[in-house]
C-alpha cells in the first residue's frame, strides 16, 4: 500500500513537539506541503514545514494563518493535552483549570474544523483528523476531570461533523492514542512518580509490551488522510498497542 501526498497541503496544530511534530514530519516525508502551527514560537524550528505561530482557541488567529497559507486539503488537530494542570479533588477544580483544557482541546478542534471547511467544500474533498485519547474512551489515567471530558467531547464532535460534511466529500475522524508519557513535559512527572516497578506494570498491561511513539500515531493519521480511507468517517481509531 503506497500512501503519498504530493501536491497536498496539510495543516497540523500542536506541531512543536510530541505527536504533532511526529505527524508533521511523517506527512512531509510523504511529499505533502506541511503547515506546522503551534502557540509556542519554537514552531519556527519544525523541519520540512512552513511554520506559523497560531492559537487554536482564537478563531482570528486561525483565519490569519489560512489567509496566508490558503485552503488546506488535510487538517489535523494535535494541540491539546492537560495544559499544565494537575489532578485535584473535584471541589478544588477552578473555573480556569476547567476552561483552559476545554478551550484548547474541544474549542480548538471546533475552531479549526469550522475554518478549513469552506475550502474543503469548494474542493469537493477534505480530511479532518482530531487527535483525541484513550481518555476519551475510558477513565483518564491523568485523573484530571476536564481532560477526560474534553477528549470524550472531541469524539462526539467528530461524529457530528462527519454526519454533516460527508455529503461534501469531507471525512472527519479521530485517533485515540494510548498512554504516551514521553510526548509532552506535562506527562513526565506522573510517569516518573510511578517508579521502575509502576512503569514496568504499565508496559506489561499493554498487549504489545511497549509504549507508543509519535510515529505510531502519525502512521494512523497517514492512513486516515489517504484515499484508502475514503469511506471511513465519524470513527475513532484506538492506537494503543492492544485492546
Amino acid at each position: 500500500m503506497q500512501i503519498t501526498f504530493p501536491g497536498k497541503r496539510v495543516l497540523v496544530t500542536g506541531a512543536v513537539r510530541g505527536i504533532g511534530r511526529g505527524i508533521a514530519a511523517a506527512f512531509a516525508s510523504q511529499g505533502a506541503e506541511v503547515i506546522a502551527t503551534d502557540i509556542d514560537p519554537e514552531v519556527q524550528a519544525v523541519p520540512s514545514a512552513v511554520p506559523h505561530v497560531m492559537d487554536v482557541t482564537d478563531p482570528n488567529s486561525i483565519a490569519a494563518v489560512l489567509s496566508t497559507a490558503g485552503p488546506v486539503d488535510i487538517a489535523i488537530h494535535a494541540a491539546g493535552g492537560i495544559v499544565g494542570r494537575k489532578p485535584v479533588p473535584l471541589e478544588d477544580v477552578t473555573d480556569t483549570d476547567w476552561r483552559t483544557i476545554q478551550a484548547v482541546n474541544v474549542d480548538g478542534a471546533f475552531n479549526l474544523a469550522r475554518a478549513v471547511t469552506p475550502g474543503m467544500k469548494a474542493a469537493g474533498n477534505g480530511r479532518i483528523i482530531v487527535i483525541s485519547s484513550g481518555a476519551g474512551l475510558r477513565v483518564s489515567r491523568t485523573g484530571i476531570h476536564s481532560y477526560g471530558t474534553a477528549k470524550t467531547a472531541q469524539i462526539g464532535l467528530v461524529r457530528q461533523l462527519a454526519s454533516e460534511l460527508g455529503q461534501y466529500g469531507i471525512t472527519v475522524n479521530a485517533i485515540a492514542p494510548g498512554y504516551m508519557p514521553q510526548t509532552s513535559p506535562d506527562y513526565v512527572p506522573q510517569w516518573e512518580s510511578l517508579g521502575p516497578d509502576g512503569q514496568a506494570a504499565v508496559v506489561d498491561s499493554i498487549a504489545m509490551r511497549r509504549l507508543g511513539t509519535p510515529r505510531d500515531i502519525a502512521n494512523a493519521a497517514l492512513f486516515l488522510a489517504s484515499e484508502h480511507a475514503d469511506w471511513i468517517t465519524g470513527q475513532t481509531l484506538p492506537v494503543m498497542g492492544g485492546p
